[in-house]
């Protein structure tokens, strides 16, 4: 029997440091103040280079307790495998270490849901996954993932792909050990204030954990956050977990840190509790 796959990192040294030393100190340098820490059920963080997004991701992860299992829930950018891929063997190895994929929560998840297919393709090369995983390994040194991309945009299957997370998770009793990690930037490449004003309506439906009105805005307003999917997945799935309150922890855009911001990409970090 072949050894499960390791997948390698793809994106260290371009979205952010390969050395674990600049790593660790660049996450350092992104959180502030100390903050009490959160139980949380699930959290959106955005997945650009660090220099832009990193301190949205950092002080995000900062508030909430990062528990043993991780659900995370990512846009497929690349095009490859499947249209809703999970990766139920092997681990994944970042600058700071390798965190290993959750085989029993996965295969169970897979189980529970038609749309899901296992898959490694759609991972190989995608960036919105990897990049939020020296975050969680800054705060926990111990935890396993399900890693899931979505390509695929109907609404029956992502609200039956959260089903089938939240089932997985009431039937092996990890209702308190398991996180929701959905990866997105919001609007990309307009002017800041037209940036701004499109987020903040993405970001009011979310923290009223709406999935439904959720599209409705991305639609009617042509907003370009890539990842929409995952976000319903994880909300849809919060609120079948027990979840009842969001806040909005940092949003900023691009612009902000270039100053260039004729054209700027949005980024927020949103706890569901």
């Amino acid at each position: 029997m072949p050894e499960p796959e390791t997948r390698m990192p793809v994106f260290a040294g371009q979205f952010y440091p390969a050395s674990a030393q600049v790593l660790k100190k660049q996450i350092q340098s992104f959180i502030g103040p100390a903050v009490p820490k959160q139980n949380a059920v699930a959290c959106l963080l955005p997945h650009a280079g660090y220099i832009y997004s990193g301190p949205v991701a950092a002080q995000t992860v900062s508030r909430i307790s990062v528990k043993d299992k991780v659900v995370l829930l990512g846009p497929n950018h690349t095009g490859y495998g499947k249209n809703i891929s999970i990766m139920t063997e092997g681990s994944w190895q970042t600058p700071l270490g390798e965190v290993k994929i959750d085989s029993v929560l996965a295969k169970k998840i897979l189980e529970g849901c038609s749309y899901l297919e296992d898959d490694n393709l759609a991972h190989e090369s995608e960036h919105s996954l990897e990049v939020e995983l020296p975050f969680l390994q800054y705060f926990k040194n111990d935890f396993r993932i399900v890693p899931i991309a979505f390509l695929f945009e109907e609404t029956g299957a992502l609200k039956e792909v959260a089903g089938a997370i939240a089932e997985a998770v009431k039937q092996q009793g990890l209702k308190d050990k398991v996180l929701l990690v959905a990866s997105s930037d919001m609007t990309h490449y307009e002017p800041q204030p037209s940036a701004q004003n499109k987020d903040r309506l993405a970001i009011e439906a979310i923290l009223s954990l709406d999935e439904d009105r959720l599209l409705d805005v991305i639609g009617r307003f042509n907003i370009s956050m890539c990842g929409v999917m995952p976000t319903v997945v994880m909300i849809t799935c919060a609120k079948a977990l027990g979840a009842t309150k969001a806040q909005l922890v940092k949003y900023q855009t691009s612009g902000d840190v270039t100053e260039d911001r004729s054209s700027v990409v949005g980024y927020a970090g949103i706890i569901i509790s």
